[in-house]
Parts: C-alpha cells; structure tokens; sequence
C-alpha cells in the first residue's frame, strides 16, 4: 500500500513539474493566438485594398480576401500548437489530420459542402452582389456571397440566410442578369370586339406608358378563346428591376383600362349560359315499355 501511494505520489509530482515546464509554451502559444488574429484582420484589411485595385470582379475579390485571412489564421494555429508542445513534429500534425479527417468529414459535412459550394459559386460566378434572385421560395437582392453561405434581402426588407449548397444545386432565376426584362399581361375582350383594330391600338397605347422600353418592340398577340372573351397577350420590356417592373406594370393596365373605356371596348365579366330541360319533350333518357313501372316515369 505504502508503494502504491508512493507511486501516485512521484505520478503528480511529475505530472506538475511537466504542467510547469508547459506554462511557459502556452503562454506564448496564447499571444501568438491573439497576434495572429490581429494580423489575419490586418491581411484582411489589406487584401482588400490591393484586390479592389487588381481585381474587377466582386466575387473574386471576395473569395481572395477570405483566402487569405483564413490561410493567416491557419499558419496562426499551427504555430501556436508547435510553441505550445515542443515535442509535437510536422509529421505528427499530419499523421493527426489524416486520422482525424474521416471523422471530422463526417461530423462537418455539411460545414464542408457549404464550403466547396461557396468557393465555386464565387468562381464561377452565376450571379453578383446586387442582383436579384429566386432561389427555391426566396426571392430578393443578394447582399453578401460568402464562403458558408448567400444573405439575400427579401422585397419586404427580411434577411435570409441560404446555405451554398442549397444555391449551387437549386435552379436560381437571375432577375437581373440583362439589361432587360419582359412582362406578359392577358386583356379579355367581348367577342364583338374588332380585333384586329383592338390589337392594333392596345399596341400604341402600351408603347407610349412610361417605363416601357422601345427596343424589344411592344407585342400584341391574341392567345385564345375564352370562356366569355377572347384573350389577347401584351408582351412588352421594362428594365429588369422588380420596382420598375411593378410600377410600370401598374401603369400599363390603367393606361389599356383607360383604352378599353374610350374606345367602348367590352371587358367582360365571367358569363355562364343555362339550358332549362324540358322534361315532357325530352324524356328519352326514361325506361319504356311494359317493364316500366310508375316512379320510373315522367310527371
């Protein structure tokens, strides 16, 4: 018993004397830490005056300035954990991420999927800060695109947070990828409308709202046979952003409900025709002959 606890005994007086030894190490891994946070804001800073001189491209810029401060911050830790345990080699650290990066891929797939999603989307650039997006339900501007994720603000003024991996594998509609935009907008007429006249001057009165533009050229197409009116199409283009496409499309009705209003033009309401049945003419659909019986008969 006496050498069990003389055991326990010289265990922690070694075990301190190494916590000792160490104390001087983590010191300084510690302010090597806060130094290379410091100086990994400082790369930041100044890759981010150096790219916006170099590199045109936002995306780019951006995906170079977090490169960089996540490199800084990299060589930071690994210089800290080589201070902080002397013995610790190169060979070690890599012998530790080679066993360890199964199980970290595992627990962070998602954190990584995100993260290759993001680096390829600056790369290739589908869309760019400013643009107006649908992505799944979302729909609004894109306000940052970083390595994680894209923030887009909604036209109600509400932020969304939309992982990378969602954009990069989601069909994205890029509201504002030309410099213009085309709107559909269907107009019934009554049947007794002249059409070709009525084409002809829904045409003119689109071509003159304000907001619409002149080349692509306004389009008047009659689409079909409705059920109380025949229907025309408008095609014509605004520019692509959604305030001046709301706002000229308001203007674009009132200007053909004002049209329709001049020229007696009839925008009918729904019509449903109903044909009474005259049971005493028509009464084929009841049994005949001798079989029939009295319920089975017309009144």
């Amino acid at each position: 018993m006496t050498a069990l606890l003389t055991q326990i005994q010289e265990s922690l007086l070694e075990l301190l004397g190494q916590t000792i030894t160490a104390i001087p190490g983590v010191g300084i891994a510690l302010a090597v830490l806060f130094c290379t946070r410091v100086v990994a804001k400082l790369v930041k800073r100044g890759a981010d005056q150096l790219t916006q001189r170099a590199i045109k491209s936002p995306s780019l810029r951006m995906l170079t300035i977090q490169t960089a401060y996540v490199a800084t911050l990299s060589a930071g830790v690994l210089a800290a954990c080589v201070i902080a345990f002397p013995d610790l080699r190169l060979g070690d650290i890599i012998g530790f991420l080679g066993l360890g990066s199964v199980a970290i891929g595992f627990a962070f797939q998602d954190i990584f999927k995100n993260f290759l999603a993001g680096i390829l989307l600056l790369l290739q650039e589908p869309f760019q800060i400013g643009d107006q997006i649908l992505v799944g339900k979302f729909e609004g501007t894109v306000e940052e695109i970083s390595i994680r994720s894209t923030q887009i603000r909604t036209y109600k003024g509400e932020r969304v947070v939309v992982p990378n991996a969602m954009v990069f594998t989601s069909p994205v509609e890029v509201r504002t990828a030309f410099a213009q935009r085309r709107t559909d907008l269907e107009i019934g007429l009554d049947y007794n409308t002249p059409l070709a006249e009525a084409r002809e001057v829904l045409l003119e009165a689109t071509q003159e709202v304000e907001g619409v533009l002149s080349q692509p050229a306004v389009e008047v197409d009659v689409v079909g046979f409705g059920s109380s009116s025949i229907n025309l199409m408008v095609r014509y283009w605004t520019f692509p952003e959604i305030a001046q496409v709301r706002r000229t499309k308001s203007l674009v009705i009132m200007a053909l409900k004002a049209l329709c209003d001049r020229a007696n033009y009839n925008i009918p309401y729904p019509i449903r025709t109903l044909y009474h049945f005259d049971r005493e003419k028509y009464n084929d659909c009841y049994p005949i002959g001798a079989n029939a019986t009295d319920g089975d008969r017309p009144l």
